[in-house]
Parts: C-alpha cells; sequence; structure tokens
C-alpha cells in the first residue's frame, strides 16, 4: 500500500517536470521574441536617425557649394569680345556701325595668313596710295646717310638737319674730309651726335676709296660700310635703286607681331618671315605701308582703333580707342591734319592733302 502510494507520487511529479519544463521553454522563447523585436526596433531607429543624418549632411554641402558658386558667379566678368566694323575706311568719314566679329587667328593656317596678309597690304594701298621714303634726299648718297642718322630719332629731325650738311658737304669727297668737330655741331640735333659723326665721315671715306665715291647698288657691299645694317642697305637699295627690299624698322616689328604675321623678334628672322608671305616685287612697297599706318594711326601705346581701315582683319583690334570720334583725334600727320615727316615731300603727298614739314626751329 505504501509502495503504491509513493510509485503514483513518483509519476505525479514525472508528469509535472515536462509541464514545468514546457512552460519554461515557453516563457524562454517568448522572452527571446521580446528581445528580438526590441533589438529590431532599437536597429529600425538607429537606421532612421542615420537615414536623417545622411540627408542632412548632403543638404548643408550642398548649400556650402551653393554659397561658393554664389561667391564664383559674383566674380568679374569675363572680358566683352569687342566687335570690329566691316570696312573702318568709312569710319574715317564718320560711319560707325560695328557688324563683324574679330576672332584671334590662333588656329590660323598657312594659306589663311598668306590671303589675311595680302589683304591688309591691298587695303593700306587703297589708304596710302602716296606712300614712300619719309627721309629727303636727291641721290643714294643723300639717302644713305640720311638712313644712317635716323637711328634713334625722328625722320622729320633728320630732314630739318641734313640741309645744312649736305649744303656744306655735298659729295662723298667733301664729308670724308671734313672735320669732326663741325658735322658734329651740325648733327647735334639728331641726337648721338659724336657716334653719327664717326659713322657718315667712316662709310664717305669707304664710299670713296673702295667704290669709286659712288654707292653701291648691292646688298653685300652695303653692309660693308660704317653704321650701315641690313635695314638701311634695304631702305637704299630699295628707293634709290629700285630694288625690292624689307624695312624692318620699330614700327614694322611692332605692327606686324600685332598682326600675328610673325612670332619673331629677330629683325633678320623678321625679314625672313614676312617676305615669305608677299611676292619680292611687293616689298619695298609693304614696307611703306606698314611704316606709314603705324606712324598714323596703329600707335604704340594708344592705337586708333575706331579709325582702322583694317580693323577687321586685325587680331588686335581693341587694344585701342574703338570709338569713332576718339580715333579720330588720335590720328597723326595727314590723316589728322597734321605736317608729315618731309621738307619736300612729293607732288603727289601734296595732292592727297598732306603737308610739308616745317624747317628746324621754324615752330
Amino acid at each position: 500500500m505504501r509502495k503504491t502510494a509513493s510509485a503514483e507520487k513518483a509519476a505525479s511529479a514525472e508528469r509535472a517536470a515536462p509541464a514545468k519544463k514546457v512552460g519554461s521553454a515557453e516563457k524562454a522563447a517568448s522572452a527571446k521574441k521580446a528581445a528580438s523585436a526590441k533589438k529590431a526596433a532599437s536597429t529600425k531607429r538607429a537606421a532612421s536617425k542615420t537615414s536623417a543624418v545622411g540627408k542632412a549632411a548632403p543638404a548643408g554641402k550642398a548649400a556650402k557649394g551653393a554659397s561658393k558658386s554664389a561667391a564664383v558667379r559674383k566674380a568679374p566678368a569675363a572680358k566683352k569680345v569687342v566687335v570690329a566694323p566691316k570696312k573702318a575706311t568709312a569710319r574715317l568719314k564718320g560711319t560707325a556701325p560695328a557688324k563683324a566679329v574679330v576672332h584671334p587667328p590662333g588656329d590660323e593656317s598657312r594659306t589663311a595668313l598668306v590671303r589675311r596678309a595680302r589683304r591688309i597690304n591691298r587695303e593700306l594701298a587703297e589708304v596710302f596710295p602716296y606712300a614712300h621714303p619719309e627721309l629727303d634726299f636727291a641721290n643714294p648718297f643723300q639717302l644713305v646717310v640720311a638712313t644712317v642718322l635716323s637711328a634713334q630719332t625722328t625722320d622729320l629731325r633728320v630732314n630739318q638737319t641734313t640741309p645744312s650738311l649736305f649744303a656744306k658737304y655735298p659729295t662723298p669727297e667733301d664729308l670724308a674730309a671734313a672735320n669732326p668737330e663741325e658735322v658734329e655741331e651740325i648733327l647735334r640735333p639728331c641726337g648721338f651726335f659724336r657716334a653719327k659723326t664717326k659713322s657718315v665721315i667712316g662709310l664717305s671715306k669707304a664710299l670713296v676709296e673702295d667704290f669709286g665715291g659712288e654707292v653701291p647698288g648691292r646688298l653685300e657691299d652695303l653692309v660693308k660700310l660704317p653704321g650701315v645694317g641690313r635695314k638701311t642697305a634695304f631702305v637704299v637699295l630699295g628707293n634709290a635703286f629700285g630694288r625690292p627690299g624689307i624695312t624692318v624698322d620699330t614700327h614694322f616689328q611692332r605692327l606686324v607681331r600685332r598682326w600675328r604675321w610673325t612670332g619673331e623678334t629677330d629683325p633678320d628672322k623678321i625679314e625672313a618671315a614676312v617676305g615669305a608671305l608677299f611676292p619680292k616685287s611687293d616689298w619695298t612697297d609693304l614696307s611703306h605701308h606698314v611704316i606709314w599706318h603705324g606712324r598714323r594711326i596703329c600707335h604704340a601705346r594708344k592705337p586708333a582703333c575706331g579709325a582702322c581701315p583694317i580693323a577687321p582683319l586685325c587680331p588686335a583690334y581693341g587694344e585701342g580707342e574703338t570709338d569713332p570720334e576718339k580715333a579720330k583725334k588720335l590720328l597723326k600727320y595727314e590723316k589728322g591734319g597734321f605736317p608729315g615727316q618731309r621738307l619736300n615731300p612729293p607732288q603727289a603727298y601734296l595732292d592727297a592733302g598732306g603737308k610739308p614739314a616745317p624747317p628746324l626751329g621754324a615752330g
């Protein structure tokens, strides 16, 4: 009887244990589920927060970028493209419609450069049909001496000085035998008068001793004379002997670089580069056209762009005054109504309205 009661008690305990075990399992599962749910909610909140922060950051960055862009937009505006007139010769008379945009020929082909350069020369020939050497001379000897004296001074000052010189020393023999001090006194207004006196007396002696008192008509002979370089030689050859040559003076050098005919700075290289763009027969007149344009319109510091006959062909248009009326006031010599360089200019120049220069000391 006692045994039976013990057995029943054990069986009862055994039945209770699984139930307890099941309850504990259910409780553990419930707790695990709650923990998972809590972790998921926490993760979701973190993700939401991260997302919000992520969205806010670009917004702030964008605002900063926008502020930077605004600062860039407030920077100085790009230089305005300058517009040139179709035909600026009309602007000399007062009309000013600007219609053709000038683009720098940075990628200009060789063929295009040749065409543009030759067109510029043709345009200048129309504006300066009476272009001539602006040194007074009656023979090759006077021209070579005057050209040597023109270094570092104006043709006008040379023209005002040489009448006294040639009146006293009319031939190479006379100047070769001259007293240097007397020649210096005559040449004083030209500047560098001591060096120039030495050159003109020296070249006169060379003419007498080596060439029978005559100016040679060959480049290789002329450059052997004291004070005579290629520029002086080509002035003499082109204007006293009718042999083509390019005169690379300061005006010529400045303008051909401004027009982008060449980027060279050495006179000999400029001569070769520009000479290759034109037939040889054009060289002498080309020199006159370019030099005249440089003296009268395309000045070094303030070119008269608004009165320029070749504005549509010039890549440097706009460097100077573009207003037609203001530009007209910058014109020099006959274009501006002023006397030219020569005391005794050719008749064609006078017929075109040019005025002879006054003699030395004439006010």
